[in-house]
């Protein structure tokens, strides 16, 4: 079962974590591999991205690693990655992607 995220943590209802089902969960699901780090979790070592690393290299080079990265991160999940661009504001990045799930598109930002 997928849970819903709000700025980095577990959205609620009252004491209870909010479900997601069908489109939203495939979305949530591509979300979170999305922003977590590529091997923070010991026993899944391939889940999340390495998107946070894009601050570390040449803006020249920022889109392509942006899209590698996120077909890394979203390998073998039912979401795969269209349209990605890198948006640089003062010192934060974004990373802007559409999302594609069947025969619907989901745009979504990922900050950095």
């Amino acid at each position: 079962m997928a849970i819903k995220l709000e700025k980095g943590d577990y959205a609620l209802r009252g004491n209870t974590c909010i479900p997601l089902r069908g489109r939203e969960a495939a979305c949530g699901d591509a979300l979170f591999r999305l922003q977590c780090r590529r091997g923070s979790f010991p026993f899944l070592p391939n889940l999340g991205s390495r998107l946070w690393r894009l601050g570390m290299e040449r803006p020249a080079d920022r889109t392509a690693l942006a899209r590698q990265f996120c077909a890394e991160a979203l390998a073998g999940c039912a979401v795969q990655a269209r349209d990605v661009a890198v948006r640089e504001q003062g010192h934060a990045l974004t990373v802007e992607l559409t999302l594609a799930l069947g025969d619907e598109d989901v745009h979504v930002e990922v900050g950095l």
